[in-house]
């Protein structure tokens, strides 16, 4: 008869002894593959009315009785092979008609993954290898193992105690491809059909509470084999599995579409839908779903854990009358590190305070389950009844199938939380201007779309061309000057208090070390009084904390008024510095004060200039402050840019400026050091690039043509009008630098306008530069402020820009 009735082909079986080796390994019971229980449903078969079947049944059963090696226990794996097409022909009861080719089956040796019949699809997904433990299969060892061993106890139960338990064992496992590093996962089923035990020993006596017990805690493994002792039986038979590809598929119904949308778990609604799903699952209307994202450390729970959606330990009550967890039902099933069921909590043997408030919530029945996500602790996930025996050991066992989907919601969850709070820290913190945070948005979107296909790639380089630079300085006259001799004063009334108590003390008692000393304190004084060196001020520091102070202890004894002097000496130091600081301090408070005024009034004025056009702006505290703006079509994604809008920019940011000088000028008489402030503007036409440096988180010009800029920016603030030793920024004074005549003319425009509007006062001065380091062929106009104005907000009404830039545009013509 013709056998080529399926078209599976047989796997190699050269190493299938050592294979078997490895999957049987712990087995507590003895397996034998036999032929025998699928042979007796064929001699079955022979009476069948289908002419086909009957026909088929019997070819099999003759051939079968000529082939001796075949019957009863098979130890020689190798017998298979010498008639393929019988064994394919025995096993084609589990194999249904395949056309396309797409069937993943396998029958296999029992309670083994070795496989002794298959699919080509089967053999294709294990790589040509015959033993899933050996294929690069992903599979959780544990739960199989366990899986085994009761499914071999529950037909051990039908067999010989007539109880059966309706038992299923599926469980997911995952194939990497080689190429391309994802994964496909599987779902799987047995039919252990033909699979017979066999009793071996003396059959025990079961009764119906030890029948009871055991299901109350059926993954138990210890206590089913003392009941049973798996020597007491063996089996016989084969095990055939189909494995069905899940990957683009629900793996449980809605449950798993749920869980991978975004928020599933935050929203209320959803939520309440996943705890609908779940009591589906269950089929328990009454079951409560609560899911808790814990810490890194979990026993800051209560303080830093977060409750999503609803969740028994962090609800209100709980959190409020409980500060620790330990010795809870939670810590213990975390140190168990797998689900806990709490069949009745009001009796369990954890009363850490926990437990009665969560039965104040109607909750009697529960389990909790430790949802880990790369082996890292994430959250925890609670199924609580308000009737007993609701969930038992099997639910808890079927848990185990969800819990890793739980596990991988709860993780999308916290990354969008973290997300938040980096916005919010972005938002206060960041050095990248809300106007250019589209197009780093853009670049960060671009760099995950690549990554989905590339391996880990930098951003892309984020550059606007075709920008108009403004630059703007307010510095501190004399700045450098003016800390010396704040440093150089601190230092001689140093000195000089040192000085009396040795003088006083050497008075008292005539010793020649203390005249010394008051020597060295005298030389010391007149280097300082000469100038300040660049390491004269730790010198001195160090000479009096090293060789002064530590006489004061030897010395302090000679004289009550001595005493009083050393302690009135130490009460005058800085606090923290343990140095004198009047000076120096009133300087650094001058500057305090001067730069933090002056930033306000910048900024309140920057985010009005904003509603104008957006542009990119940027400001740097010093001794003063510095600011660069840009401004140009590149830098704004909805928006139209004109020449307009630039010239706007200037003209706001020569107010601005006016504004500045005259809060300068308000705050002197509240400073302590009286400090003077210069302004400057470089003004540049040609437009640039600018380029966002990303290991210094900043922009800067791009080019070597726009170096120059950069340069100009650099050194203008000490340029010298030409033929003379005077420096072009005075105070009281703004100074426009320029290189172009045209920049000269629009800048002249907005100068008259604005001491229209009483801005400026006195004639502006057109002066030449003399040649600075790099850069040649500057001008500048000098104009004064009128430091008096008692509005200085920087107001341009519609109707004087046009003013302003229709006078341009005459003169340009």
């Amino acid at each position: 008869m013709d056998t080529k009735v399926r078209s599976w082909s047989s796997v190699n079986m050269d190493q299938q002894d050592n294979m078997q080796e490895i999957s049987m390994e712990n087995f507590p019971f003895k397996a034998y593959l036999n032929l025998e229980p699928i042979i007796d449903y064929w001699r079955k078969e022979l009476q069948s009315g289908n002419h086909f079947t009957s026909q088929m049944a019997k070819f099999i059963v003759e051939e079968f009785e000529k082939n001796k090696d075949l019957h009863g226990p098979i130890d020689d794996l190798s017998v298979l092979n010498n008639n393929p097409e019988l064994i394919s022909a025995i096993l084609s009861v589990h194999y249904p008609p395949d056309p396309c080719g797409n069937e993943i089956i396998s029958t296999n040796i029992p309670f083994s993954f070795v496989s002794i019949h298959s699919t080509n699809k089967f053999k294709e997904m294990i790589s040509q290898k015959n033993d899933l433990s050996q294929s690069g299969l992903k599979v959780d060892a544990n739960n199989a193992f366990i899986g085994k061993i009761l499914n071999a106890y529950s037909l051990i139960l039908k067999e010989f105690y007539g109880v059966e338990i309706n038992f299923d064992f599926p469980f997911l496992f995952a194939i990497e491809n080689g190429e391309t590093g994802l994964h496909s996962y599987y779902k799987t089923s047995f039919n252990s059909k033909f699979l017979k035990p066999k009793l071996v020993g003396k059959l025990v006596e079961l009764k119906k509470e030890d029948l009871n017990k055991l299901m109350r805690d059926i993954t138990n493994i210890e206590k089913w084999m003392s009941v049973l002792p798996p020597e007491n039986f063996e089996f016989h038979g084969t095990v055939t599995w189909t494995a069905i590809d899940v990957t683009e598929q629900e793996v449980i119904s809605q449950l798993k579409h749920d869980l991978l949308e975004k928020e599933s778990i935050i929203s209320s609604d959803r939520f309440g839908k996943l705890q609908q799903r779940i009591r589906a699952l269950y089929k328990l209307p009454e079951l409560q779903l609560g899911l808790a994202a814990i810490p890194s450390d979990w026993n800051q729970i209560f303080e830093y854990g977060k409750k999503i959606g609803n969740s028994f330990i962090l609800n209100e009550t709980c959190s409020l009358n409980c500060s620790s967890f330990n010795n809870s039902i939670y810590h213990k099933a975390i140190e168990m590190k797998k689900p806990l069921l709490v069949e009745d909590l009001k009796t369990c043997e954890y009363q850490s305070g926990v437990e009665s408030e969560i039965l104040k919530l109607g909750i009697r029945n529960l389990i909790i389950a430790p949802l880990y996500y790369e082996e890292e602790l994430i959250g925890m996930l609670e199924l609580g009844s308000p009737n007993l025996n609701d969930l038992n050991s099997m639910n808890a066992l079927k848990m185990r199938e969800i819990l890793s989907l739980f596990a991988i919601a709860v993780k999308r969850s916290l990354e969008e939380f973290e997300n938040k709070i980096q916005a919010i820290i972005k938002e206060e913190c960041t050095a990248i201007h809300p106007s250019v945070e589209w197009r780093f948005r853009k670049a960060a979107f671009n760099l995950l779309d690549k990554r989905e296909t590339e391996s880990a790639l930098e951003m892309e380089p984020i550059v606007f061309d075709d920008v108009y630079p403004l630059y703007g300085l307010t510095d501190i006259r004399n700045s450098s000057i003016s800390r010396n001799d704040a440093i150089q004063s601190d230092l001689l009334e140093h000195l000089k208090m040192n000085r009396e108590i040795i003088a006083a003390a050497s008075k008292l008692k005539q010793l020649p070390i203390l005249d010394e000393l008051v020597y060295r304190i005298d030389k010391k004084t007149r280097r300082i009084k000469e100038g300040l060196g660049s390491g004269d001020e730790v010198s001195i520091l160090d000479f009096v904390k090293f060789e002064v102070e530590p006489v004061f202890d030897q010395i302090k004894g000679f004289d009550f008024e001595l005493s009083e002097m050393i302690d009135k000496y130490h009460s005058s130091l800085d606090t923290d510095l343990q140095v004198l600081y009047r000076k120096r301090k009133d300087f650094e408070e001058s500057v305090a004060m001067i730069n933090e005024t002056l930033t306000n009034f910048l900024e309140q004025a920057e985010d009005k200039s904003q509603r104008m056009f957006p542009h990119y702006f940027e400001k740097y505290k010093t001794d003063g402050i510095e600011h660069s703006i840009y401004i140009g079509q590149s830098l704004v994604s909805d928006k139209k840019f004109d020449m307009m809008y630039l010239k706007n920019l200037r003209l706001w940011q020569l107010i601005t400026v006016c504004g500045i000088a005259n809060e300068a000028e308000r705050i002197k008489p509240k400073l302590p050091i009286p400090l003077e402030v210069t302004h400057l503007i470089l003004v540049q036409n040609t437009p640039l690039s600018i380029r966002f440096r990303m290991d210094e988180k900043k922009f800067d010009v791009d080019g070597t043509y726009n170096i120059r800029y950069e340069i100009m920016k650099k050194r203008i603030d000490k340029a010298i009008i030409m033929g003379s030793s005077e420096r072009l920024t005075q105070p009281g004074k703004i100074a426009i630098v320029y290189s172009q005549n045209k920049e000269r003319d629009e800048y002249l425009s907005y100068i008259e306008y604005l001491k229209m509007r009483g801005y400026l006062i006195n004639d502006a001065e057109d002066l030449e530069l003399e040649s600075l380091q790099g850069v040649s062929g500057l001008r500048a106009i000098r104009v004064e402020v009128n430091r008096n104005l008692n509005d200085v907000t920087p107001k341009i009404e519609k109707e004087d820009i046009k003013k302003v830039v229709g006078q341009l545009e005459t003169q340009n013509n």
